[in-house]
């Protein structure tokens, strides 16, 4: 037999052997993936569970699986699981008949976020690694980051005094309408609250309680400007850092105004998910309200959508709350919004962010 002719022979071979391994393995190849949980806090752990199965009669000599991640989601170190430059991973798997793999992959998630991932190359090949064939493997395994909640010693002082003085006046204000219990009369008690009812059954003075009123609301409005005058809607990476903890901080005054009772809400020059306009979400308080936040906070993308200045003209439905305004800088624009949030009756402060890790 002639050289060229085996060597046709060879190549005809090899085609119909790698059809056959793409029709054989492949096809009846799978590889899912679940986050154990669906959000997380940054700088937290969870666990990513990995199932890779063979449905078909037959030995897969190898099974190479491929993925790219995040430079922010990190995958913990173990056996038969290759990564590379933090963007890489690659498993190698050798399948028997009907044989299923399921494997927990500890993941940390370094930076707030919405990710997913999902697709995966497959790569199927014989013993002696002259054959193979691959495909893509299309999922859908999203998991939402939220920012990291600031402890008490990390929140800055003039914040966590702002916080308080708005929950100390919340404290000091009662509403009529809102009725928690009845106690003894006691010197100075307005004669208005006495309980007529309860004090003819108890023979003793009783006054009504009244619990605190639930119209306080926090609005925390995160400035995406790095400095004055700034043109252009992305961020530089360092300015990327200081907004991450902008964000933190925000996150941690609104989880924390809802602990109180207080209703929490954000505005910010940045979009959310695929929105193309600025985030706005009014004060509200609900059995929701700290998931639907949290979930804002995370799908927040660091992408300008207006001037800082051009936003606070927009923020006219702001009324009765209490406002902390997050910024890198002031300006006499920003002192102006703040002029204006109190004209409408807003109690309003500023508060410049300069850097922290978030």
């Amino acid at each position: 037999m002639s050289l060229p002719v085996l060597l046709l022979t060879l190549c005809v071979v090899y085609a119909a052997g790698a059809l056959v391994l793409r029709r054989i393995a492949l096809r009846h190849l799978g590889c899912t993936r679940a986050f154990l949980k669906p959000a997380v806090f940054a700088g937290e752990e969870s666990e990513m569970i990995e199932v890779v199965r063979n449905d078909r009669p037959v030995i897969i000599p190898w099974l190479r699986v491929e993925s790219r991640i995040s430079p922010y989601i990190r995958l913990g170190r173990q056996d038969n699981l290759h990564i590379s430059g933090d963007t890489h991973c690659c498993s190698l798997f050798t399948l028997m008949p009907y044989q299923q793999i399921r494997r927990r992959h500890r993941v940390k998630f370094l930076r707030r976020g919405e990710y997913n991932l999902g697709n995966a190359s497959l790569t199927a090949g014989d013993l002696l690694g002259l054959l193979e064939a691959n495909r893509e493997q299309e999922m859908s395994v999203p998991v939402l980051v939220y920012p990291r909640l600031l402890e008490e010693h990390e929140l800055p002082a003039p914040l966590a005094q702002m916080m308080d003085e708005t929950v100390q006046k919340r404290q000091l204000m009662t509403d009529p309408f809102l009725f928690r219990g009845i106690r003894a009369y006691q010197m100075g008690d307005p004669v208005r609250d006495i309980h007529w009812p309860a004090t003819a059954r108890t023979g003793e003075t009783q006054v009504r309680l009244h619990d605190y009123t639930a119209m306080s609301r926090l609005m925390v409005i995160i400035n995406a400007e790095a400095k004055a005058g700034q043109w252009g809607d992305r961020l530089a990476e360092d300015e990327q850092d200081v907004m991450e903890y902008a964000i933190s901080i925000a996150a941690t005054l609104c989880m924390r105004a809802l602990e109180s009772g207080m209703s929490a809400g954000f505005a910010a020059n940045m979009p959310v998910g695929g929105d193309r306009e600025s985030a706005f979400f009014p004060p509200e308080r609900d059995a929701a309200s700290d998931e639907r936040l949290l979930a804002a906070f995370a799908r927040l993308r660091l992408v300008r959508t207006v001037r800082f200045a051009t936003f606070l003209e927009t923020l006219d439905d702001c009324r009765g709350m209490d406002v902390i305004l997050l910024s890198c800088y002031d300006s006499e624009e920003i002192q102006e919004g703040l002029r204006r949030l109190r004209r409408n009756g807003n109690q309003a402060g500023l508060y410049l962010v300069k850097g922290g890790g978030a």
